[in-house]
C-alpha cells in the first residue's frame, strides 16, 4: 500500500534586496551574486501572481532590458529563455550568465537606465502549509484536486521541480509510487508553463478520471 499523499500549500515573503543594476553590465555581475531564491522570483513569480493568463510574459530580467534599456536583440535572447528546461536554479542562472556575458564581450552598447528606472532585485523566502487534505485512493486525490487552492497547485507542480530536481512533479511521483505509471508519465508531460494554473487544474481532473 503506498503511502497517502499529503498536500501543502505555500506562502512567499517578498524582500528587497538592496540591489541595483543600471545597465546590462551591471545587471550580469549582480546575477551572479544574489541569492537563488533571487533568481527564481524574477523568473517565476508571474506565474503564480497572474495565475488566469496564459502565455506568461517574459522573465523580469527580459522585460526590463527591452522596456527601460530598448535593448530588443539583448531582450528577445533573455525572454527566449525557456524555463521548464531547467531543474536547478544554478543551471538556470548560468543561462542568463552566458547570455549577458556573450553580449557584453561582443562589445554590445551598454547603456545606462534613466535614474530612477534601475532594475531592483527582489528575494523571497517560501513558506510551507500544511492543508488538511490527505489522499489515499485515487478517488480521494480526484474529489480533493477541485478543493485545492491556487497555491497548492503551484507548490505540487511548479516548486516541485526546482526541490526534486527533474521534470517530474509531486503528483506524479505519486502515482507513479502507487503503481499508477502511465498515469504518472501522462502527468509529467504536461507543460505547466503553457497553460494558466486553472487550466492545469482541469487537465489534472480529466487525467486522473480516466483512471478511476
Amino acid at each position: 500500500m503506498p503511502e497517502p499523499f499529503y498536500f501543502f500549500s505555500e506562502l512567499h515573503l517578498v524582500r528587497l534586496l538592496g540591489v541595483k543594476a543600471k545597465n546590462p553590465a551591471e545587471l550580469l555581475e549582480r546575477i551572479k551574486q544574489v541569492p537563488p531564491s533571487a533568481i527564481y522570483y524574477h523568473t517565476h513569480r508571474f506565474l503564480q501572481q497572474h495565475h488566469y493568463l496564459s502565455p506568461e510574459p517574459p522573465n523580469d530580467f527580459a522585460y526590463w532590458v527591452t522596456n527601460i534599456l530598448s535593448l530588443e536583440a539583448l531582450g528577445e535572447s533573455l525572454a527566449s529563455v525557456d524555463i521548464v528546461r531547467f531543474t536547478s536554479i544554478d543551471e538556470l542562472r548560468d543561462e542568463f550568465i552566458r547570455i549577458l556575458s556573450d553580449y557584453i564581450v561582443k562589445g554590445k552598447y551598454c547603456l545606462d537606465c534613466a535614474p530612477g528606472e534601475e532594475f531592483y532585485f527582489m528575494g523571497c523566502v517560501t513558506v510551507i502549509i500544511p492543508t488538511p487534505y490527505v489522499a489515499h485512493t485515487l478517488p480521494e486525490f480526484l474529489s480533493i484536486i477541485p478543493k485545492l487552492s491556487i497555491h497548492a497547485l503551484y507548490f505540487h507542480v511548479f516548486e516541485a521541480r526546482m526541490r526534486l530536481h527533474n521534470a517530474e512533479n509531486d503528483f506524479s511521483r505519486w502515482f507513479r509510487d502507487s503503481g499508477q505509471i502511465k498515469l504518472a508519465e501522462e502527468l509529467s508531460r504536461l507543460d505547466p508553463y503553457t497553460i494558466t494554473l486553472e487550466g492545469l487544474r482541469k487537465k489534472i481532473i480529466k487525467a486522473v478520471s480516466r483512471y478511476v
